[in-house]
């Protein structure tokens, strides 16, 4: 796929907000999934992650409050759809 194959315009995220982006693009595979479709993430999954990633306390608890306000507007998505 090239960049044509996309609507709308390329989007980078900003630099404060690149840690988190890039935890949530490598948790895509790891959504728990019920009867209704997917409930959220595997947190076992994350934070095994998020533990190798060397951040300090305040660090882990910010990124850990962002993936959470991800999780919620990639639910909100997914569920406005169907």
């Amino acid at each position: 796929m090239t960049a044509q194959d996309f609507a709308g315009e390329a989007v980078t995220p900003w630099p404060d907000n690149l840690a988190a982006f890039s935890l949530f693009q490598f948790m895509r595979t790891q959504w728990r999934i019920g009867m209704a479709g997917p409930t959220g993430l595997d947190y076992g999954v994350l934070f095994r992650k998020m533990d190798r990633m060397g951040l300090s306390p305040d660090e882990y608890d910010q990124l850990e409050c962002d993936i959470q306000i991800m999780e919620v507007a990639a639910l909100n998505c997914i569920f406005a759809k169907t």
